[in-house]
Parts: structure tokens; sequence; C-alpha cells
């Protein structure tokens, strides 16, 4: 009787499985899956993707003296000069992982849309400003090839060079601010100008201005030629024109992620940056620091403690880690490290403030460096106190309480004018302050122009063979183990895998 029922059962299975064999594959479909993504959406996530997070904290913020950790273990990088892959592959897997995977796939379905012309070259725009954080940080790059393993099935693509990753991105940013047209569809999704062409016209020939900036030292002629294209285009004219996020609930600013959560009381202010303010009695201090007076823990940074007086701030020198680090301490009569100033994270590093990529501070005090240089014409000293003043005005986005007051502005640009003899230090420490919190476009600076001049960090365990600076970070282990042979061409062209190899455009 058992057998039977067995027998039975296997019976009515086959029997199912036969009935049931019909209309299989629709069964098998997700009725509420996405079958195709509006490009347009696309785009946001690549934009959205760009705000600068934790890597920016712990490789170029610090690099260039601006923020510190003395704490080490897994985020030890250039607070002690160290080479750590896993944090130094930030920009590499955020930036191909969605921005160039998304964004190459934008360009390939709008390419040959004219009523996505505008989404088209926006695409272009915002992929040429990803391409550069990626050349500038790692050199040589995966570029023509790049994103490409679902179009067209390449998975190890081949490393440009970066003087060939720089030429495209010239001519992309030129053809596509050129093509952008007012008149034809507007791209209602864009999340950055809400669709306002001559906004993204501006972004375009100012990031043509950066980028042709870069080459200063290595191509002059070819510099001058793409910064007078850039002003003949028309760059930024106001705040109104920054390519900035507004960060709200659901996707909140990275950088104020990590300071808001279990890091609060990790990362300071570098003696550097600090000292650079309070010697020069700049107002922009009271809006960037909080020293939380006489805490000697991470608990004890309330709000009770807070004092965001200009002169009692006190940066974290570079070169100790949070055991050695005592003796600096004791130095200042701090009552431990948790003493120094920190970026006020319930201000500047909330949660909801706002992230910067390319604004229009930054674009005049490039215009002055063109200007000094005879690559465009007006008044260097002009678009120097404009960009001060942008900077300062720019403040106020972050709330009413870092805003710095007009006539403050008003004072310190009185005190502060563009002297003779000192123009380019002047100009590219201003585009220091004026590029904080967003790291990868500080340091490249730096490196490009040289200044600010810092002392390097003396941190004795030091990865550093050759030079007193982080000029690079090094390519992922993953590369190196999934694209080696691609990854070897790069190495034997540029240089060691190391992080004071020079990149193609930063020549002493």
């Amino acid at each position: 009787m058992k057998n039977i029922k067995n027998y039975l059962w296997i019976i009515a299975i086959c029997l199912c499985a036969t009935s049931c064999d019909k209309g299989f594959d629709e069964l098998n479909v997700n009725p509420v899956a996405l079958t195709s993504v509006d490009p347009g959406y696309q785009l946001n996530t690549a934009i959205v993707n760009s705000a600068p997070g934790y890597g920016n904290l712990s490789y170029e913020t610090t690099i260039v003296k601006q923020m510190i950790t003395p704490f080490s273990g897994q985020g030890s990088a250039a607070n002690f000069n160290q080479d750590n892959r896993s944090v130094a592959a930030g920009n590499w897997n955020n930036f191909y992982q969605t921005n160039i995977k998304e964004l190459t796939d934008v360009i390939a379905k709008t390419k040959d849309v004219p009523a996505r012309s505008n989404l088209y070259n926006m695409a272009r725009i915002w992929q040429a400003y990803s391409f550069m954080v990626l050349t500038d940080t790692y050199g040589d790059i995966p570029y023509t090839q790049a994103g490409k393993s679902y179009l067209e099935g390449v998975d190890k693509p081949v490393y440009d060079t970066q003087e060939s990753v720089y030429n495209n991105i010239l001519s992309e940013l030129d053809a596509a601010a050129a093509a952008l047209d007012a008149s034809k569809a507007k791209v209602a999704t864009d999340l950055l100008y809400d669709g306002n062409v001559v906004k993204w016209k501006r972004l375009g020939y100012s990031l043509l201005l950066r980028a042709a900036m870069r080459l200063s030292k290595i191509n002059a002629t070819k510099a001058a030629e793409y910064v007078a294209k850039a002003v003949a285009g028309g760059v930024m004219q106001s705040n109104a024109d920054n390519a900035m996020l507004r960060h709200n609930a659901s996707f909140t600013n990275p950088v104020g992620s990590q300071l808001n959560g279990g890091q609060s009381a990790f990362f300071y202010l570098s003696e550097d940056f600090v000292d650079y303010l309070k010697t020069n009695n700049d107002p922009r201090l009271s809006s960037i620091a909080v020293r939380y007076v006489g805490a000697t823990s991470g608990a004890q940074q309330v709000e009770a403690r807070a004092n965001r007086t200009p002169d009692v701030q006190i940066g974290a020198p570079q070169g100790y880690d949070n055991t050695t680090i005592s003796s600096a301490v004791a130095a200042k009569k701090l009552a431990s490290l948790w003493d120094y100033s920190q970026l006020d994270r319930t201000r500047m590093a909330s949660l909801l403030a706002p992230s910067y990529m390319v604004t229009y501070a930054q674009t005049e005090l490039l215009l002055a460096e063109a200007a000094f240089r005879k690559w465009t014409t007006g008044d260097p000293a002009d678009f120097f106190a404009k960009g001060i003043r942008a900077h300062m005005e720019q403040l106020a986005d972050y709330g009413a309480n870092t805003a710095v007051p007009a006539a403050a502005i008003n004072t310190y640009l009185a005190a502060h004018p563009l002297m003779a003899g000192s123009e380019l230090e002047q100009i590219n420490t201003q585009y220091w302050v004026a590029s904080f919190l967003n790291g990868p476009e500080a340091w490249a600076n730096f490196r490009r122009s040289g200044y600010p001049v810092l002392a390097p960090n003396p941190y004795p365990g030091s990865d550093l063979k050759t030079e007193p600076f982080i000029r690079r970070l090094t390519y992922t282990d993953a590369e190196l183990n999934v694209n080696k042979d691609n990854v070897q061409q790069a190495i034997s062209r540029q240089g060691p895998n190391l992080l004071d190899t020079r990149i193609w455009w930063d020549k002493k």
C-alpha cells in the first residue's frame, strides 16, 4: 500500500510539471522589475556618487594638511604617509563602478537621439569630471575602453597615458559645452541645475579652464589655448552656478556621515590650516572650526564644551599617532588629543551640509592665475578678490550660523590684496582654502602649483621613498590581480606603483 501511494505522488508531480510547463517563462518574470532605466536618472546617480567622502578625509585633505587623524589601524593612510590599498582604492572603485559605468551607458543610449542631445552632452561633461578625478589620483588609467564591459565585452581595459586622457578631456569638454542648446529639450530630471542649459555650459567651460590649468607646468602653450576657449565659451558668473549637491535624509553628506558616526572623535583640523586662518584673521575659521575645550575623551566632545571663537582654536600637528602625540598635547597645555579643534560636525560637516565639486570661487582664482600668466585678459587682483569673496559668501549655503558677515569680508579683502612678487603663492594658497573639503581638487592644485608652502608630514613610519609628499595613489590590488598585463604596461611607462611616483602633469 505504501508503494502505491509513492507511485501516485510521482504521477501527480509529473502531471503538474507537464501542465505547468505552458506559460512557465511568463510566471518567472518579475512583473514589477525594471526592464530599462531613464538615462537621466543614471546621470543623477553619477552626480550624487561624486560627493567627496571617507577617502577624501584619509588621503587628500590630509596630504594638503587641512585635516588629520592621529589614530592608526584600518584608517592609516596619509596621516602616516602609508599606502593603505583598501582606502587608496576609494576613488577607483567609486568612480569606475558607478560613474563611468553609468555615464558610458547614458552616452551610448543618447548619442544618436536628437531629442536627448542636451542629456548626451551633460553626461559627457560629467564623465570628463569623473575621469579628471581618476587620472589626477592615479595617473595612467583605463579611458578609451573604460565602462564597456556590458556594451562591448571589454573586461580587461587597456590603460591610456595621462597625456592622452587629458587631450581627450579637453576636447570633450570643449565640444560638449558648445553643443548644449537651450532651444532643445530640457532634461527635467537633472538634479544639479534643474535642466538649466546655461548653467551646464558654464560648468563645462569652468571645468575646461580647470583642466587647461593642469597643464601649466607640462604644456603651457596648450594650457593657454584652452584657457582662451574656456573664457570665450563663458565660465561661472556667480555662486548660483556652483556644481553643488544639497543633501537630505535619504542621501546624507558622506563626510558628515563619517564625522557624525563612529568616527566623530577621530578627525581634527590640521595645525597648518588653523594657523594659516588664525594668522591672517580669516573670518572663515569661525564658520569651520569648533573646539571642545577640556575634553579628555570623545564622549566629552559635547555642546556644553563647544567653543567656536577663532582665538581658541588649536589645530592638531602631523607626525604623531595617538600615543606619541601626548608630547604635543602637553606643549599646548591641552587636556588631551580630544581637545584639538575639529571641523564642526553640527554645521559644515552636518549630515545635511552641501557638497561642492566645482565652484565660482575656484573658477575666479584660476582666472586670476591665468590673467597673471597673460593667458587671458583682465586684472589678476580683481579675479583674486572675487574668488575670495565668492568662497566666503558660499559658506552661507551651510546655514545662517556659518555665513561670513559682509563687513568681515570687506575688512579681510582690504587687508589682503594681491601683492606684486607673490601672486602665484597668494592665488593658489587661497585656492587651497576655497577647496576645503573637496580633497581631490585641493590636492591636485597643490601638486600642480606647489602652493601653499607646507612642511612635509614628519611621521617616522612613512612609505615614501623619494618625495616629501604623496604624489599619487597606487593602483588597486584587484586591478593588479585581474588586469595585470595592462596595469604593468602603465607602470612601465609611468614609474613604480608607489605613492611618490609623479603623474604626467606633475613636474618639478
